[in-house]
Parts: structure tokens; sequence; C-alpha cells
């Protein structure tokens, strides 16, 4: 190993030259890569949170026996605790539970996809959630025969 003389210490402007002309062309060639990862992930999450609640409605229409839904949303929402039965309040259009049970006045309103009571017995315990949040990113609207259309992506 040779011992330094006098003035020999770092690097010489020519070494460091070329290691920044080198992170210069590795970052010319990454960062419009990442840019455009970032863009089609944030398409593919929207795409994926309507897919997501395409399903939770078709799940939601098969397990209270629904051929059409009482209350389509018109107005986009991303609240799911009002989806798609934004009203709420319209017991009547609950006949019977899936154990075919008839719903009562003091049973949870509605048809919903997030705090559905499915049993229609007004307890926490039965409480079913077709989403995994009640909020979502994008907002949300549902035709009568539960074809979902996003208003917005909300990314």
């Amino acid at each position: 190993m040779k011992i330094p003389r006098r003035g020999e210490k770092g690097f010489t402007l020519i070494e460091l030259l070329i290691v920044v002309a080198i992170l210069g062309v590795l970052a010319a060639v990454v960062i419009p890569n990442v840019g455009r990862f970032i863009g089609r992930g944030q398409t593919e999450a929207a795409a994926t949170e309507l897919q997501n609640v395409q399903t939770a409605v078709i799940s939601l229409m098969v397990d209270n026996q629904l051929s059409t839904l009482p209350n389509p949303v018109t107005t986009a929402t991303k609240d799911m605790a009002a989806f798609p039965d934004p009203t709420s309040a319209v017991i009547t259009v609950k006949v019977k539970d899936p154990q075919g049970n008839a719903y009562a006045a003091g049973d949870k309103n509605g048809y919903i996809l997030f705090g559905h009571d499915i049993t229609g017995d007004n307890a926490a315990t039965s409480l079913v959630n077709y989403v995994a949040t009640q909020y979502t990113k994008g907002t949300y609207t549902v035709d009568s025969r539960g074809t979902v259309t996003q208003a917005t992506t909300g990314y």
C-alpha cells in the first residue's frame, strides 16, 4: 500500500467529474421511468377500486336475493355506508333476510356495502362489510340493475 505524499489527498477533479457525469446519466434514465410507473399505478388502483365496488354490489344483491336495487345512487358518493341505498330510511324494501326471517321496523336501514345488517336483528354483531373500508378514494354511482360507474378516481 502506498503512503500518500504531501498534497496527494482525495480525488482528482477528473475523477469527480466522471462520477457526477455517470450519476447524471443514471438520473436521466431512471426519473422519467419512475414517473411513468407512478401514473400507471394510480390508474390501476382506480380500476381495481371500481372492480371491488362492483363485486361488492353484486355480492350484496346475491346475498339479499335482489334482482334490482330499490334505491339506486344517482349522485356520486364515496361513503359505502350509504351506498347503494343512499336514503337508507326505507325499510319497507327489505322483506326477508337470507335466513328467511322478516325484517322489522327496528332493523338497521337499507341495503348498504359497509355496515349492512344482513340478519335484520339490529345488532352490531351481525353487520356485514362487503367492502374493506367505509370511504373509497373515488366516487361512484349505481343503477337499479347493479352496474357501478366511477364518477371520479380520487387519485
